[in-house]
């Protein structure tokens, strides 16, 4: 624990607080900034100092001692694994001989989802004055670490509102439009996209492989062995670099299970591919998936079809299916805007780039248009 200053303070591990008081703020619901997740992550070094992760998180308490909110932070020395990029940014600093690292983030690790970032317990009447105090506190800390500046990554949009710059960016979103069954979504569809999926879903129907979901007690750890190998096959073909350890997915099998969801694919008694997805009562959160081989159009139906099948039968109100890719939107996953939020210390480059984020805004609205303009649903 570091820094005590009056109700405030900073701690350099997650375990320094209970879970039950973690929990408090953050609330049951949304997986990633629960407890169980974010200490599996420090517990299994996927997130340390050595991973370029290091934890600084925000706890604030009351006078009678109880925790009152919380905020996820990372002294971070590199960009990787956040999903907001910022290199160019760091380059430029660089050019000017400043120096960009470390700065200080409040992000999700390896998990680009939206979602609250200001965690404040129910007991407080008056969130938006603790929201504003919450971020004037931290922006202290930015000062006194003399660290280059503050993110805030994949927040809501009422996040928008704080006196903090916002970048907007683009992910593909599926919505649950009450729709009766997957065919009642088909038929929304336009013809020839209708067609396409049918015939990539017959493809995984006539290749002798079986889908089977599991949560809850029903993962074991055969699940998740299969799985890690999967994931460091996808790793080491896509990104070069892997950034979850094996005893993360054990920590969470042993502590998160019920938050998770696998599809995995059989070819008779063998498992050949799998998808972990993550559940809250709104939302289906597709993350990893990996392989064993190429299946053609089988990372179409473990990531996106049968998601939305389990949305459709869960009563889900959305499927996220990670970063990137405008090849969802022919599969009825649209363009969603997420945000960032962004504060440097260094005033020249803070104009600069609050300059820069007013003209990349302009071209994201456009992109967004032109992006809904290929839409595979039937015009209204």
């Amino acid at each position: 624990m570091s820094l005590k200053n009056d109700d405030y303070f900073f701690i350099s591990s997650i375990s320094e607080v209970s879970k039950t008081n973690w929990n408090k703020c953050s609330g049951l619901d949304h997986p990633f900034t629960r407890y169980e997740f974010l200490h599996a992550l420090e517990k299994s070094n996927s997130v340390s100092i050595k991973t370029g992760w290091q934890p600084h998180h925000y706890i604030e308490k009351n006078k009678k001692n109880d925790i009152i909110a919380i905020c996820p932070l990372y002294i971070k020395n590199h960009s990787f694994g956040e999903y907001i990029f910022d290199h160019a940014w760091a380059d430029a600093y660089h050019r000017n001989g400043l120096n960009y690292y470390p700065k200080l983030q409040s992000a999700i690790p390896f998990t680009p989802v939206t979602g609250n970032r200001l965690l404040i317990s129910n007991k407080i009447k008056n969130k938006k004055y603790k929201t504003n105090s919450i971020i004037k506190n931290i922006l202290e800390e930015v000062k006194r670490l003399k660290v280059s500046s503050l993110h805030f990554n994949f927040v809501p949009k009422t996040y928008c509102n704080l006196n903090l710059m916002t970048r907007q960016g683009i992910q593909y979103h599926w919505k649950n439009e009450n729709y009766n069954s997957f065919d009642d979504f088909l038929q929304n569809l336009s013809s020839r996209k209708r067609k396409a999926i049918k015939k990539e879903r017959k493809s995984i129907a006539d290749s002798n492989l079986s889908i089977k979901l599991f949560s809850g007690d029903e993962i074991k750890i055969e699940h998740i062995n299969f799985f890690y190998d999967c994931y460091l096959n996808t790793t080491e073909k896509k990104w070069g670099s892997t950034y979850l350890t094996k005893n993360f997915f054990i920590e969470l099998l042993e502590n998160f299970s019920e938050k998770i969801l696998f599809i995995i694919a059989f070819n008779n008694y063998e498992m050949v591919a799998a998808a972990i997805n993550f559940i809250s009562s709104t939302h289906l959160y597709g993350r990893l998936w990996g392989s064993k081989y190429n299946i053609p159009f089988l990372h179409f139906e473990l990531c996106y079809y049968q998601a939305i099948e389990y949305a459709l039968k869960n009563h889900i109100n959305k499927v996220e299916a990670g970063a990137q890719g405008e090849h969802k939107i022919s599969r009825g996953y649209l363009p969603s805007f997420v945000y960032s939020l962004h504060w440097f210390s260094n005033t020249s480059f803070r104009n600069a780039i609050s300059d820069y984020l007013d003209k990349e805004e302009k071209v994201i609205d456009k992109e967004y248009n032109i992006l809904m303009e290929t839409s595979p649903f039937k015009k209204s």
